[in-house]
């Protein structure tokens, strides 16, 4: 058995109810195919979705359960990927986003930081950033407004129905314990055709994030992340796909970058 078979096993026989364990068997023909051509795009080309949203509550459990205000309440004026893995993001950006300059367009960056990895001068006529320690949204230059808040608390979203037209996620969805509420909240927030943009990689605070992620690896984050939106608003996203982002190292290596996407219906 491979890598990714070895984690589709223990998403069917440690984390998933009986009734998706049949279904983690299927899924994992995509996920080894993805494997054996070095795509993991493709993951999610044939999901096999299970008719019920199939994991547990535990399996969003913390080894710190803490309050999170605690563990930001520092600011930490660091990246999180290296700089490969930097540069590929925004060179993804780049590619995705309104042009720069667009005054209608609206961008939304959650569980942001000091620096959320957009090209350099992007600018638009509203990037709404949300995170948890106001030293560092404060000192993001590419917001034109702030929010604190800790999601995992309350997953409400600090705006009105249908503002923005893209919202971005930087290596944090790992770490959200209610994800189906916050991507519904994402749903709301978003112009119809807007697209959220989920973007990961295999590092990761351990003890924040939740047991789901940190018992698998990427292909199955993958997987999980689209699920989310698959059960989230059911019908009202597009079906959720993957890019490969991951920087091509001519030496040595780089991490590893993934973005989940999926777009409002209209």
């Amino acid at each position: 058995m491979n890598a990714v078979g070895r984690r589709v096993a223990l998403l069917g026989s440690g984390l998933l109810g009986a009734s998706a364990m049949q279904l983690a068997g299927r899924r994992g023909t995509a996920a080894s195919a993805a494997s054996a051509k070095t795509d993991i795009e493709k993951v999610l080309d044939d999901p096999r979705w299970p008719e019920q949203f199939p994991f547990r509550p535990e399996n969003f459990a913390r080894y710190d359960e803490t309050p999170d205000t605690y563990f930001y309440s520092q600011p930490r004026f660091v990246t999180h990927i290296d700089d490969g893995a930097i540069k590929a993001l925004t060179k993804f950006y780049g590619e995705v986003f309104p042009p720069s300059g667009t005054q209608t367009a609206a961008v939304l960056d959650i569980c942001s930081s000091w620096v959320s990895h957009y090209p350099e001068g992007y600018k638009a006529g509203r990037v709404a950033g949300l995170g948890m320690n106001e030293s560092e949204l404060a000192r993001n230059v590419q917001l034109t407004e702030f929010s604190v808040k800790d999601l995992n608390v309350d997953p409400r979203l600090p705006y009105e129905d249908n503002s923005f037209d893209v919202i971005t996620n930087c290596v944090s969805v790992d770490y959200l314990n209610k994800p189906l509420e916050i991507f519904r909240e994402m749903h709301r927030v978003l112009k119809p055709g807007g697209t959220a943009y989920m973007s990961f990689s295999n590092r990761c605070f351990p003890t924040k994030a939740i047991a789901l992620w940190t018992a698998t690896g990427d292909a199955d984050h993958v997987w999980i992340v689209g699920s989310y939106f698959h059960y989230s608003v059911p019908g009202g996203w597009s079906e959720p796909s993957c890019k490969d982002i991951t920087p091509k190292a001519m030496f040595g290596r780089t991490d590893p970058m993934y973005v989940v996407m999926a777009t409002k219906k209209a």
